[in-house]
């Protein structure tokens, strides 16, 4: 009777953890570029105690994932938005290192440099920051990042792609840290960047919402069934225990 209690136990903190995810990605539901995170949980085959061919089943802490829907893509006019088509990343260079983020709201600093909204320099395919001719113009960007201002090329845009499963830690809002080291893109049709365009957030509300729904009510139910556990288990041990 116990290991039920441990086992209702186990499947409240999944649902707790599960709680934290959706109440994060309902949060940033209106962030560019965001990803949405979901979890995956496991069933934990347990011996009991007193008989170790009883099996008992407990739900697993989870492993969180990125989601790969594609966010909506939204039509700014801005030269220097992009977007990415499939999945890939931008990167930028932060003070925690390498980032990789699908928010691709690009502007140029007095000297020419390509940046992020919080001023991160913009990687190009080996690693190294953008750098632009402000006298030149805005630039026209390919699908495959290659950068042209006045008609001659001055960069390009560096498209990368990782692992994520592999496990990842998020970087402010939009940005993750991979476990796994991103690797550039190259030749890659299903792939591309896309300029005057940026990606919104991934974050389906009404699914969420819907979610958040369901597990409040699982949550509720599994509280109810360790209470008439508890109480069966008081009930047993008073009619065992006046037996005597």
């Amino acid at each position: 009777m116990q290991s039920g209690l441990y086992v209702a136990l186990s499947s409240q903190m999944a649902l707790e953890r599960r709680l934290t995810t959706l109440a994060d990605n309902m949060a940033n539901i209106n962030t560019v570029g965001f990803r949405s995170t979901d979890v995956k949980f496991d069933e934990v085959m347990s011996s009991t105690q007193n008989d170790l061919n009883a099996k008992v089943a407990f739900v697993s802490q989870g492993n969180d994932y990125l989601s790969t829907r594609l966010g909506q893509l939204d039509n700014t006019g801005n030269p220097l938005d992009f977007a990415i088509k499939g999945d890939a990343w931008f990167a930028i260079d932060t003070p925690a290192g390498q980032v990789l983020t699908r928010d691709g709201r690009f502007s140029m600093t007095e000297t020419g440099a390509l940046v992020s909204t919080r001023g991160f320099p913009v990687l190009d395919p080996g690693g190294a920051p953008i750098q632009l001719d402000r006298t030149a113009g805005p630039p026209a960007v390919g699908a495959d990042g290659v950068i042209h201002q006045d008609g001659r090329q001055v960069g390009t845009i560096g498209i990368f792609s990782s692992d994520i499963k592999k496990g990842f830690v998020r970087y402010e809002n939009s940005g993750v840290i991979a476990s796994d080291p991103p690797r550039a893109v190259v030749d890659d049709p299903t792939v591309g960047v896309v300029q005057g365009y940026i990606e919104q957030s991934n974050v389906n509300g009404i699914r969420e919402m819907t979610q958040l729904i369901q597990i409040n009510r699982a949550f509720e139910s599994v509280s109810s069934l360790m209470r008439d556990s508890e109480s069966s288990l008081d009930e047993a041990i008073k009619t065992l225990g006046g037996s005597r």
